[in-house]
């Protein structure tokens, strides 16, 4: 999961953080506005690259229109993905 602040000024991921239920999530930052979809797309653009795949293998898969967005990368495994969260410092 990622919480997304858009309009936020840099394309950036911040780091890491855990709600109230203990889910841990990336928080990230985008200069798109959140206008037609184009905060979503840079978010999507950003991950890939961090996450070293094209853009085209991530997808917000839940959360189109909410802050907190659950992202999709093709092929990527769960264990992948947690190795990939546990890079970032808590924020």
């Amino acid at each position: 999961m990622v919480r997304l602040t858009p309009a936020g000024g840099a394309d950036r991921i911040d780091g890491r953080a855990t709600d109230a239920q203990g889910q841990v999530f990336l928080k990230a930052r985008v200069r798109a506005a959140p206008e037609n979809n184009e905060a979503n797309r840079a978010l999507e653009k950003l991950i890939a690259k961090a996450f070293g795949v094209a853009k085209s293998k991530v997808r917000i898969a839940r959360g189109a229109t909410a802050r907190l967005k659950t992202l999709e990368i093709e092929n990527a495994s769960d264990a992948e993905i947690a190795a990939f969260i546990a890079t970032f410092e808590d924020a």
